[in-house]
């Protein structure tokens, strides 16, 4: 069945990069250009993804940590700050 009608792109097509590593739409867009025309195929797209036994998909599932808003806040390199160190960052980055 086609997802992309734009491109012709397939759903077995999008499992298969899926399954060669593209995690997110945007991935699946820069290897088959689907969704990147009109766009009524992404939401589409994001649905086969959640689906599909993708590398990325195992890594989330897998416990990988997120990173908090102190360290996503932090400079590269930088040591992880306290909470009390990192709410004047917060602040100022949602001001």
């Amino acid at each position: 069945m086609f997802v992309c009608s734009c491109f012709g792109i397939t759903e077995e097509q999008v499992r298969a990069h899926a399954a060669a590593g593209a995690c997110t739409p945007r991935q699946i867009a820069s290897q088959s250009r689907a969704g990147t025309d009109c766009g009524s195929c992404v939401r589409r797209i994001q649905g086969l993804l959640g689906r599909v036994d993708a590398p990325c998909a195992r890594v989330a599932l897998a416990g990988a940590a997120v990173p908090g808003p102190a360290e996503r806040l932090a400079p590269a390199g930088a040591p992880p700050a306290s909470a009390h160190e990192a709410a004047p960052r917060l602040a100022a980055a949602r001001a």
